[in-house]
């Protein structure tokens, strides 16, 4: 598989919580900064980097490259633990995350979908992992069950699918979901969501004449 048919690991995560969101960063590379993207990237400086260390039988590993040719993913993990056991170091994939838990499932997707990657190429089962949320301070562990592999492999598919259409999906706008979005100005959601292609340019036309 070439390298710009590797989907991101972020992609997935965009994908769950809006499709037209992950089209408008993928697809066509629109990216604005808001709060909470801000904090969410003051939250990851430390686990950009890259580094290694050790401490109570414990191996660190931050940035850390991941991919699986086979499912065609790629990313990096923002801390990878290697616990040590009888038969080994067991990998144990941390994700960092601004804010606190969520309803829905994109964090766990993207997690799981680390998991898959390290398995591929440590050859080994990866079992669990965690989400570290900053605004609650705390981990949530999360376990790589059967139905959270089978929604990963799925937003995967689904994922791949909408990218190779290169077509973006249209606008719908959600309040808690979209209000939140730092896209939400490049998106339009209250304007393109209630009204057609057509009525928007004319609309434009009419504001550059007046």
């Amino acid at each position: 598989m070439d390298d710009e048919d590797l989907i991101p690991l972020s992609a997935l995560q965009h994908f769950l919580y809006c499709p037209r969101q992950c089209a408008l960063i993928h697809l066509e590379q629109q990216w604005a900064e808001n709060r909470l993207t801000a904090e969410g990237r003051l939250l990851h400086h430390r686990s950009d980097t890259p580094q290694a260390e050790r401490r109570r039988g414990v191996r660190t590993v931050t940035a850390m490259p991941l991919l699986s040719l086979e499912l065609g993913i790629t990313g990096k993990a923002d801390v990878m633990e290697f616990h040590r056991t009888n038969d080994g170091e067991r990998a144990f994939p941390v994700e960092y995350k601004r804010g606190r838990p969520k309803s829905h499932r994109a964090d766990e997707v993207q997690l799981c979908a680390q998991a898959l990657c390290l398995e591929a190429m440590l050859g080994q089962p990866v079992h669990a992992g965690a989400l570290f949320y900053g605004q609650t301070r705390r981990r949530k562990d999360v376990l790589f069950d059967s139905a959270l592999r089978a929604l990963t492999l799925s937003t995967i598919a689904q994922t791949r699918a909408m990218l190779a259409s290169g077509v973006t999906p249209t606008a719908r706008y959600e309040p808690k979901r979209c209000d939140a979005c730092s896209l939400i100005g490049i998106c339009q959601p209250r304007l393109l969501g209630h009204r057609s292609i057509r009525d928007w340019l004319q609309l434009q036309l009419r504001e550059e004449k007046a």
